[in-house]
This record gives C-alpha cells, structure tokens and sequence, in this order.
C-alpha cells in the first residue's frame, strides 16, 4: 500500500467556502485475523499437565520447551531448532528463561532445579534443598530465581552465592503451579491448587515472618495457574481459575480488592497481555479449548477462536520483538510479532500461535488443519 500524503498544515484556499468544509474524519483499518499455518514441527513426549510451565520465551528471541526428559530450543529469527540438553532425573516440569535471555532455569519432577548456558550448551549449577517435591513453576527477578513446588513452598534463590536459599514463603497447602513477579520487582504473585492466590513483598516478607504475606486472595474456586501483571497499570494483576471456576478476576493488589469477575466458560490454563493495546490474551481447558482476546478495562471480546480441540494449556510472550521481512510488490514489508502460545494435548499436539500471522502447528504424526486469530497486531 502506498502511504498517505501528509496533511497540509494550512488550506492553499481561503476562501469561506473551504475553511467551512468539513474535512473526512480517518477511520482506523480494520484488523486482519489470518487463518492460515506458518511452520510445523514435531514435539513427541509434550506431557499433558495443567500444573506445570513447559514452554518459555527469551529475550534474545528463542523459544524453549520441554519435551519429557529432554528441553529443546528454537531461534524464531534463524527457525534453527536444537537439544540442549536430556535430564536422566527428569522428567522436565517447568523452564524459565533469566532475563538476559541466554540462562534458563530447568525445574525437574525429583525436586531440583537446573541451571544452563544456552550459549555453551554446559550446566552451570544444580540447586538442591529448595523442595521436596516436584518444581513446577519458575521466575526470575533479576540474579533471584523464584521457585514453586508440589509441597507448597515457594523459594527465593540468588544463583550468585553458594547457600542460595535467601527466602521462603510458606502459605500454598497445595502445589504451586503459578509464579509471576511485578514489573517493578517489588511483588511476587503466587497461584496454587489450593485455589488461593498470594501476593507477596519483598519489603513486608523480608521485615516479618517468612509466612507474612501481603494479600491473601480466596476468590476463586479451582486451582489458579495464569497469573499476568498489568504493563500499563500498576497493582493490577489478572487471575484465571481452574475447571470449577472459569473465572478471569482482576485485583489492585495495593489494597487486595476484587474490582472485576468475568466467566469465560472454560478453565483458564493462561492470561497474556498486550504490549501494544490495552487488550489481554487468554488460553482456555475444558469444556470450549478456546483462546479468547478481551479489550479492557471493558472486557468485550475482540476476537475468539473455538477451533481447538485441545486444552490449550501454555503461552509465552517474548521481551523482544521478531522481524519478519517479506517481499511485497517490490519492496519489504516489516512484519512484528511478539506473542507466541502453544496447546497440548494426549495426541501430542500443539499449537503456536503468534501475533502476526504465524501458527505453528507440531504433531508427531501429521500436520493437521488449523483454525488461527491472531490477537495483536
């Protein structure tokens, strides 16, 4: 498309006639949900578990994910995909990029958690003693790597020192299987099969007891593992309920007050939101499997798709955006994307869907049709 001429700044004719003329007002291009696949990979050994976090996106645009024993890594700028490395202690239950972009965080099912460069391929450190149980949620606050266990503990670690343990929130009865810190920092937002959500200070956990948590949020009726901070509002923080709540609740977390309850008719398996409109993604279970993109604060659907057949259990979005530079009569056209999810299911397949025009669809037998919304653009 050719780019519009710029507008005059003043009229050429001044005359009464065209100072009066109203000028036509510029209506905003309608956006373009493609419905076509991008790219197919295989992903044998996807484990089907509601409570765990087996897919992550870096900053330095890679995508990992854990397939079994084994966690993988995709360059979306390059499409190279390689192992970086197979756990005989696993099964994997949780990954998590650091914020550099170039160490992740391994969490395994017999309680330890790993440390890696992805550039050198080479483990760099195993912490043990966190849990006694599974890891199966992880997040990185700066040199602290937050941990979340199946015996309800959830554990501060500074990769930097020896003895790494520096904190530990006890208040889950239940696994963990939700972990997000706050853009600041500041607050860690917890979600668990006990149904409860805490949020946690750093300032209020390090001055009481290590049990002292800020809020302590009861609303909801299942399990809460989608957990997302606002980017554009402070204290606000979206939780999404399990099967026996389908709820996506909204909390200002300097008061612990509930401003805002939606039903979404399915369990909520994952919340996104957008850096780029105030809109917020969300992956659904049972009984729809649908993704669904709200704009807020109205909360009316942007756009839904019901095409899957599967929970869609696991989104990432990475800090950096992916160029994409296609040839269009021409010229380049730059195409941004930055939102990528994946749906898993018994069959072993998934789905990735991302901002622009890109799904992926991985199924370890065939390459099945799919039905896409692309939410951001």
């Amino acid at each position: 498309n050719k780019p519009k001429d710029p507008a005059q700044l003043l009229p050429t004719d001044h005359s009464a006639s065209s100072l009066h003329q109203q000028q036509p007002k510029s209506v905003k291009p309608r956006r373009h949900i493609p419905q076509t696949s991008e790219r197919t990979l295989d992903a044998p050994d996807i484990v089907d578990d509601f409570y765990l976090n087996l897919l992550d996106w870096g900053s330095a645009n890679v995508l990992a994910i854990a397939l079994g024993h084994t966690v993988y890594l995709w360059d979306a700028s390059s499409g190279f995909t390689y192992e970086l490395v197979t756990i005989e202690k696993g099964p994997v239950t949780s990954i998590n990029w650091a914020p550099d972009g170039r160490h992740v965080a391994v969490g395994l099912n017999n309680s330890e958690v790993q440390l890696w460069d992805s550039a050198s391929n080479r483990q760099l450190r195993t912490l043990k003693g966190c849990h006694q149980s599974r890891v199966g949620s992880l997040a990185w606050n700066n040199h602290i790597l937050t941990t979340g266990g199946m015996d309800g503990q959830i554990v501060n670690n500074d990769v930097r020192i020896r003895s790494h343990v520096v904190e530990t929130y006890s208040g889950h009865t239940q696994e963990v299987c939700g972990l997000k810190w706050s853009g600041s920092g500041q607050q860690l937002a917890s979600g668990g099969n006990d149904n409860v959500v805490h949020i946690w200070d750093r300032s209020v956990a390090s001055s009481n007891s290590t049990t002292q948590w800020l809020h302590r949020l009861e609303e909801h009726t299942s399990t809460v593992k989608a957990l997302a901070w606002c980017p554009f509002q402070a204290n606000l923080l979206a939780t999404g309920g399990g099967g026996g709540d389908r709820t996506i609740k909204f909390w200002n977390t300097h008061t612990g007050a509930c401003f805002n309850s939606v039903d979404t008719g399915s369990q909520v398996c994952s919340l996104l939101w957008s850096k780029n409109e105030r809109e917020l993604l969300s992956s659904h279970g049972f009984a729809q499997n649908q993704l669904t993109l709200w704009k807020y604060p109205s909360m009316v659907k942007t756009a839904e798709l019901n095409g899957h057949t599967s929970r869609v259990l696991y989104m990432a979005q990475g800090d950096g955006m992916m160029v994409r530079m296609r040839h269009v009569e021409n010229s380049f056209k730059v195409q941004w994307r930055d939102l990528v999810g994946i749906e898993g299911c018994l069959q072993r397949r998934l789905k990735i869907l991302t901002s622009f025009s890109s799904v992926i669809c991985i199924d370890d037998v065939r390459v099945l049709p799919v039905l896409l919304v692309t939410p951001f653009y």
